[in-house]
């Protein structure tokens, strides 16, 4: 191969590869910039019974401790898609009063939720849903199923759920369940519906 034909490959190979970070790293973190600022939802007000809402169901500890079992509550309403996710999972990290019994380790907040074009959501949410979860494999699976489920059994466009933590992508939580790609629906995590 003549030197100018190598300079060449060489120019080619470094434009490809150039191309692709901006197509695989770049490109989705800018994309993910405006999305945060169409996500923020307003402050709740005291006077929340003028907020439109809507019938959700949210997703607690069945009572065999190994299930999850529905709930159906009054979620505000959102136009967009992108911001009815993060309502309903702001009412499902919400405290739960007892006999209910949240999968969410306590403190656990929403940092960000992204929808891409393929129903994929990503819930970032804070580093409380590790560190203080209580571990075990059956807990570990309630927790992501709990917002698996509440995500893809309300909103037809999401068809999918990864979690991430502080912004980054987590092997697991708590050291069992791969979460290292988006998670379908998967109801025989879920006991039959029980209103209370």
């Amino acid at each position: 191969m003549t030197p100018r034909r190598a300079a060449f490959a060489a120019l080619i190979t470094v434009s490809a590869v150039a191309i692709g970070w901006l197509l695989f790293v770049g490109l989705p973190r800018w994309y993910a910039s405006p999305t945060r600022a169409t996500v923020a939802a307003p402050p709740m007000s005291a006077a929340s019974d003028d907020v439109r809402k809507i019938k959700a169901r949210l997703f607690y500890v069945g009572e065999d401790g190994t299930r999850l079992t529905s709930i159906e509550r009054d979620v505000p309403f959102a136009d967009q898609t992108v911001a009815q996710a993060r309502r309903i999972i702001e009412a499902q990290l919400a405290p739960v009063d007892a006999p209910l019994v949240s999968a969410i380790p306590s403190g656990t907040t929403l940092r960000a939720v992204f929808l891409t074009e393929q129903g994929a959501a990503f819930v970032d949410l804070s580093r409380e849903v590790s560190a203080a979860h209580p571990g075990g494999s059956i807990n570990e699976l309630l927790t992501i199923y709990t917002i698996v489920q509440a995500l893809t059994t309300n909103l037809p466009a999401v068809t999918s759920v990864q979690l991430l933590v502080d912004g980054k992508e987590v092997d697991t939580l708590a050291g069992h369940v791969d979460v290292k790609r988006p998670l379908p629906r998967a109801d025989q995590w879920v006991a039959e519906n029980v209103s209370r």
